[in-house]
Protein backbone atom coordinates (compact mmCIF):
# COMPACT_ATOMS: atom_id res chain seq x y z
CA UNK A 1 0.00 0.00 0.00
CA UNK A 2 1.41 3.69 -0.71
CA UNK A 3 2.34 5.72 2.22
CA UNK A 4 2.42 9.26 0.50
CA UNK A 5 -0.50 10.57 -1.50
CA UNK A 6 1.94 11.46 -4.41
CA UNK A 7 2.47 7.56 -4.31
CA UNK A 8 -1.74 6.92 -4.05
CA UNK A 9 -2.30 9.32 -6.73
CA UNK A 10 0.68 6.91 -8.98
CA UNK A 11 -1.20 3.73 -7.66
CA UNK A 12 -4.75 4.97 -8.82
CA UNK A 13 -3.23 7.01 -12.26
CA UNK A 14 -1.49 2.87 -13.03
CA UNK A 15 -4.22 1.16 -12.33
CA UNK A 16 -6.10 3.43 -14.83
CA UNK A 17 -3.44 2.93 -17.12
CA UNK A 18 -3.21 -0.35 -16.78
CA UNK A 19 -7.02 -1.10 -17.55
CA UNK A 20 -7.03 1.13 -20.74
CA UNK A 21 -4.52 -0.88 -22.09
CA UNK A 22 -6.00 -4.17 -21.24
CA UNK A 23 -8.82 -3.04 -23.02
CA UNK A 24 -7.59 -2.14 -26.04
CA UNK A 25 -4.86 -5.55 -26.26
CA UNK A 26 -7.72 -7.54 -25.35
CA UNK A 27 -10.07 -5.82 -28.50
CA UNK A 28 -6.98 -6.20 -31.03
CA UNK A 29 -6.33 -9.62 -29.92
CA UNK A 30 -9.68 -10.30 -30.77
CA UNK A 31 -9.82 -8.79 -33.76
CA UNK A 32 -6.65 -10.29 -35.58
CA UNK A 33 -8.46 -13.76 -33.64
CA UNK A 34 -11.04 -13.22 -36.08
CA UNK A 35 -9.05 -11.93 -38.91
CA UNK A 36 -7.11 -15.51 -38.47
CA UNK A 37 -10.35 -17.28 -39.02
CA UNK A 38 -11.49 -15.80 -42.23
CA UNK A 39 -11.91 -17.93 -44.95
CA UNK A 40 -12.92 -15.39 -48.12
CA UNK A 41 -10.35 -13.15 -49.62
CA UNK A 42 -13.58 -10.67 -49.31
CA UNK A 43 -14.29 -11.23 -45.86
CA UNK A 44 -10.88 -10.36 -45.63
CA UNK A 45 -10.44 -7.57 -47.47
CA UNK A 46 -12.63 -6.03 -44.95
CA UNK A 47 -11.40 -7.33 -41.93
CA UNK A 48 -7.77 -6.03 -42.62
CA UNK A 49 -7.51 -2.36 -42.32
CA UNK A 50 -9.84 -2.68 -39.33
CA UNK A 51 -7.56 -4.83 -37.57
CA UNK A 52 -4.02 -3.06 -38.95
CA UNK A 53 -5.11 0.12 -37.66
CA UNK A 54 -5.75 -1.25 -34.16
CA UNK A 55 -2.04 -3.23 -33.90
CA UNK A 56 -1.02 0.16 -35.19
CA UNK A 57 -2.50 2.13 -32.21
CA UNK A 58 -1.42 0.18 -29.79
CA UNK A 59 2.44 0.18 -31.01
CA UNK A 60 2.15 4.09 -31.47
CA UNK A 61 1.08 4.24 -27.89
CA UNK A 62 3.55 2.14 -26.63
CA UNK A 63 0.86 -0.98 -25.52
CA UNK A 64 2.97 -3.53 -28.10
CA UNK A 65 6.34 -3.20 -28.96
CA UNK A 66 6.67 -1.73 -32.82
CA UNK A 67 8.63 -4.73 -34.15
CA UNK A 68 5.64 -6.72 -32.70
CA UNK A 69 3.02 -5.58 -34.54
CA UNK A 70 5.31 -5.72 -37.19
CA UNK A 71 5.59 -8.97 -37.10
CA UNK A 72 1.52 -9.19 -36.47
CA UNK A 73 0.61 -7.63 -39.68
CA UNK A 74 3.52 -9.61 -41.73
CA UNK A 75 1.62 -12.79 -40.04
CA UNK A 76 -1.81 -11.58 -41.37
CA UNK A 77 -1.25 -10.28 -45.14
CA UNK A 78 0.35 -13.88 -45.44
CA UNK A 79 -2.15 -15.36 -44.26
CA UNK A 80 -4.90 -13.23 -46.26
CA UNK A 81 -2.47 -13.98 -49.51
CA UNK A 82 -2.62 -17.48 -48.88
CA UNK A 83 -6.08 -17.73 -49.34
CA UNK A 84 -5.64 -16.25 -52.80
Amino acid sequence: MANTKNAQKADRQAKKRREHNRYFGKTTRNAVRDLRAVTTVEEGKKLLPETVAMIDKLAKRNIIHKKKADNLKSGLMKKLNRIK
